[in-house]
């Protein structure tokens, strides 16, 4: 017969309060997800209000910057454009290529591939439409019928011959397109410069109307064909945008990206305290989220400084541990912090986790497949490199690459094996 018995146990139990937990919360969000929050907070919170950065007409984000650089407007600083506009992603070609059978009949397939052909990596077209329909052995007409269709491709901007035609095409999709914003993309020079009260006066209106223009010009993508790159993110407000100044390269917030959170004073007749407390706490966790975010991509952008200007071909490896001990910072504050975070550079924008990368022989991984992805794209569509082609040339580097990580890889970045991409994309 069982004899009853007393057991004495001891449970460790963490438990967070709500500040703590409130904090973990706002560390982790990205802009737009952060811009939410805020916002159901302020609806609750009479002690707390939201206010929309003001637009600076002559502050522009990187890819901006880049995009009137390109079609001699603005200043380009000390970034040789050149190098910007070489050859187009993989993927943009592969997007391309399928919806070329799809908008266009097969009797106009090898002129639509010759336009594909001029394709830069901005999306835009790269050469004079004259040019490629003389080359083609067709008329001018028959060029501009066949672009017309190109240019119904998502997304929307992609084809354009300029970058006031690619922000024409997107302001038509957008209903917005009226005299008003023909006239401001008319005088793009104004735009980039911030002119925003002599574009008002040549277009003849107020300086307001201008002002509305720009903000809705800012919501397009001048770079569309950006999007298919490696670790591309997707288009929208990005976290934080990266430019080069007089001393280097410069990290700050994208303040239009994230509302100013404010504190309204409590009334003389009373107040709810706990509100108000609680109000003070959420503006100065937001204020230490944004520190922190600035603080760990400083050093992450610091460590791979040559991808801002060459590339992901120059990602050197790099580990959170490494920038947790640099910063001093706990590796889950790290993780946290970066998570869903984008950077807008003049390459595009990408993700900030996208700079933490493995090595193979002390070759940072993500760097071979971001070469892996400029040879299957430069290759000879008609010889495309096997496997084994491809390990020997990733292997001229330093790495030692098998002939398995190369088709490893190829599986990650969706590109097909050699007989499949014979003759696909050109």
């Amino acid at each position: 017969m069982a004899r009853p018995s007393t057991r004495l146990m001891l449970n460790q139990k963490l438990a967070l309060n709500g500040a703590l937990t409130t904090s973990i919360r706002v560390l982790r969000f990205d802009a737009s997800g952060l811009t939410r929050y805020l916002e159901e907070q302020a609806a609750e919170n009479p002690y707390l209000a939201l206010a929309s950065a003001k637009i600076d007409p002559e502050v522009w984000l990187p890819r901006w910057t880049t995009a009137f650089a390109a079609q001699g407007l603005g200043h380009a600083g000390n970034l040789d454009v050149g190098t910007l506009l070489q050859t187009p992603a993989l993927g943009l070609i592969s997007h391309v290529s399928a919806e070329i059978t799809r908008v266009v009949k097969p009797a106009d397939h090898a002129l639509a591939y010759a336009l594909m052909q001029a394709l830069e990596p901005t999306g835009w077209l790269g050469r004079p439409l004259g040019a490629i329909a003389h080359e083609a052995g067709v008329t001018l007409a028959e060029a501009e019928r066949v672009l017309a269709l190109l240019q119904r491709i998502e997304p929307t901007g992609v084809f354009a011959r300029s970058l006031a035609e690619c922000l024409q095409l997107q302001a038509i999709e957008a209903e917005c397109f009226d005299s008003v914003m023909a006239c401001v993309l008319e005088h793009l020079d104004l735009l980039a410069e911030g002119e925003t009260a002599r574009l008002a006066k040549m277009c003849d209106v107020d300086e307001s109307v201008i002002m509305a223009r720009l903000r809705m010009i800012r919501s397009f993508d001048p770079k569309p064909g950006t999007r298919f790159g490696q670790d591309a993110a997707p288009v929208r407000e990005p976290d934080l945008a990266v430019s080069r100044g007089a001393s280097g390269w410069v990290v700050r917030l994208n303040r239009s990206s994230l509302p100013d959170v404010q504190v309204v004073a409590p009334k003389a007749d009373g107040h709810d305290a706990a509100a108000l407390t609680a109000a003070r706490d959420l503006q100065r966790m937001v204020h230490s989220r944004n520190q922190t975010l600035l603080r760990v991509a400083q050093d992450i952008l610091k460590r791979q400084e040559s991808v801002l200007s060459q590339g992901l071909e120059t990602l050197k490896p790099m580990t959170m541990q490494e920038v947790a001990a640099t910063t001093g910072l706990n590796i889950s504050t790290v993780s946290r912090t970066i998570a869903g975070v984008s950077v807008d550079g003049p390459r595009g924008t990408i993700w900030l986790r996208a700079m933490f990368t493995g090595a193979v022989d002390g070759v940072a991984s993500g760097a071979l497949r971001a070469k892996l992805l400029r040879l299957v794209r430069d290759e000879n569509r008609d010889h495309p490199l096997g496997d084994l082609a491809l390990a020997e040339a990733l292997s001229t580097g330093g790495a030692v690459v098998a002939r398995r990580t190369v088709a490893k890889y190829r599986g990650l970045l969706n590109i097909p094996p050699a007989h499949r991409r014979k003759r696909r994309l050109g």
